[in-house]
């Protein structure tokens, strides 16, 4: 299969280098799942009211369009990440259907992608924290603080080297399920009205460039499939564990996405959940319901419109005071957990591509003492904590985050589609151990219509969001480039030319000695 390949500019780096730090593939099905839902999960919690602060009473159907996109980049991941199971993700199909600068893009904007999420996860802990003490929710610089500071203690935390417990992870990603599908049974079961429901879509109906960059945020649960293949370099058997574990995320994506935009809307109004609850909309959502269960009483609480008094049901009065705090307590549990997933994933990046000579040695430098790569680990929090910054002077900075997060995000996915594409028709006799059906054939060759149209739809939204969101535009533009610029005279110094394809695999030359 690789009988032809001769080591390339840096092998001789990459086999010392991995003699010494090679990952051991440990993790099943169910590790690959609850780590990737650190994201997804933690997603939920914020993701609803960012979409909704763009999209307002389209929030449902820009979150329908994006999970036609999810599949559509589940099954190109798939199939990517089957075919090489080396961790680098969209970067590694990058680099392997085009060549090491297009593979370095890639990775140059699955990082930003990264580092904005966990600026945006950070961000959204105070929220649900100030249920305990409002001024994290109500006063801008005690929120930004916390939020800095939370980034800060994960970096410390991240650089010695904590492990995170696999059974514990899968135990609260279980429990944050069943919170999620009790609030959408509680909230649908008692007030969901198909009447006020479509009210409040077509009253609260946005612009469509406004919708389109709704689409482009609601991609934000997109993470979920990275990690996934960030990770398979550690997967047992990973040709059979990443599809399985790329199934489940997509039934748990659709069934929890779909769910809890329906009890948004059947508690709050599009404004109510893109203002008061932006930061925290299932709170919003608990709250709703908690404020609604009280026997005998109406209704209150900050919404524009009266709830029906509901009658007592045996049981149910004790959501009264358990769902809000039950809601603040797991929230900031995930948020955080997903913060720190995210640190965790930047240097899994940054140590596959350092590998494979896509970024400097010194990103994938690991501390002597911790046995951790606490370079990568520094600058890039240090990056996180700098888009966090605005957030003392400016309002809408959640907005703001959530536009970085489409440019990064949108751009590596379209990649990462572009690149299946080429395998196919570069290296169409290359072992697939799961092929992606339903195909065109052109020149003799079989593409994929998912990875066609998934091209087609975020490479849409990225120039969409290039265009409409000048902060995302020159702040995503200005990361680009900084990296081109770094990735030039990295490459030079090295004397390996920028559009050199590698063809080894990094999983391949784990195992060369």
């Amino acid at each position: 299969m690789h009988n032809d390949w001769q080591p390339k500019i840096g092998d001789k780096f990459v086999r010392s280098h991995l003699k010494l730090h090679s990952l051991k593939r440990v993790v099943g099905v169910r590790g690959l799942f609850s780590t990737a839902y650190g994201y997804f999960g933690s997603s939920i919690y914020y993701a609803l009211g960012l979409v909704a602060l763009v999209a307002l009473g389209a929030t449902p159907v820009a979150l329908g369009i994006a999970g036609i996109l999810f599949i559509f980049t589940v099954l190109t991941y798939t199939e990517g990440t089957a075919m090489f199971p080396e961790g680098g993700g969209s970067a590694s199909f990058a680099r392997h259907g085009f060549s090491d600068l297009v593979g370095f893009i890639t990775g140059w904007a699955l990082v930003f992608g990264y580092i904005v999420t966990i600026s945006i996860l950070a961000y959204a802990i105070p929220s649900y924290l100030g249920y305990f003490w409002g001024p994290l929710k109500e006063s801008q610089i005690v929120h930004t603080c916390a939020a800095m500071g939370i980034v800060f203690l994960l970096m410390v935390i991240n650089i010695i080297g904590v492990r995170e417990s696999a059974l514990l992870n899968f135990s609260l990603a279980m429990l944050d399920i069943a919170t999620q599908l009790l609030i959408i049974v509680v909230a649908v079961l008692i007030f969901f009205n198909p009447t006020v429901f479509w009210e409040r879509i077509t009253g609260y109906w946005p612009s469509t460039p406004n919708l389109i960059f709704g689409v482009a945020i609601a991609a934000i649960a997109f993470t979920g499939v990275e990690t996934i293949s960030q990770m398979s370099g550690e997967a047992r058997r990973p040709q059979e564990k990443t599809p399985k574990a790329y199934a489940w995320m997509t039934a748990v994506v659709f069934l929890i996405y779909a769910g809890i935009s329906v009890a948004a809307f059947s508690v709050l109004t599009p404004s109510e959940l893109g203002s008061t609850w932006a930061t925290n909309p299932v709170a919003g959502i608990a709250h709703g319901i908690s404020e609604a269960i009280i026997p005998g009483e109406m209704a209150r609480g900050s919404f524009s419109e009266p709830a029906l008094q509901i009658i007592a049901v045996p049981g149910l009065e004790i959501l009264h005071n358990l769902l809000p705090v039950l809601v603040a307590l797991l929230a900031s549990i995930i948020l955080f957990m997903g913060t720190n997933a995210g640190l965790l994933g930047i240097s899994r990046l940054a140590f596959s591509l350092g590998r494979v000579r896509l970024m400097p040695p010194f990103l994938s430098r690991v501390h002597p003492t911790f046995k951790t790569p606490y370079t990568a680990i520094i600058i890039f929090a240090s990056v996180a904590l700098l888009l966090q910054v605005p957030g003392f002077f400016v309002p809408n900075v959640f907005a703001s985050l959530g536009g970085l997060y489409a440019f990064g995000s949108m751009l590596s996915f379209a990649l990462a589609h572009a690149s299946i594409l080429a395998l196919r028709l570069k290296k169409p006799d290359l072992p697939r151990p799961f092929k992606l059906g339903w195909n065109i054939r052109i020149n003799n060759r079989d593409l994929p219509v998912t990875a066609i149209l998934g091209l087609l739809g975020t490479g849409v939204i990225w120039i969409i969001v290039l265009i409409m969101q000048p902060y995302s535009r020159w702040v995503g533009l200005a990361w680009i480039a900084f990296g081109f610029g770094a990735f030039f005279l990295f490459r030079r110094r090295g004397q390996s030319p920028m559009s050199q394809t590698t063809g080894k695999s990094a999983s391949s030359v784990q195992n060369w000695r």
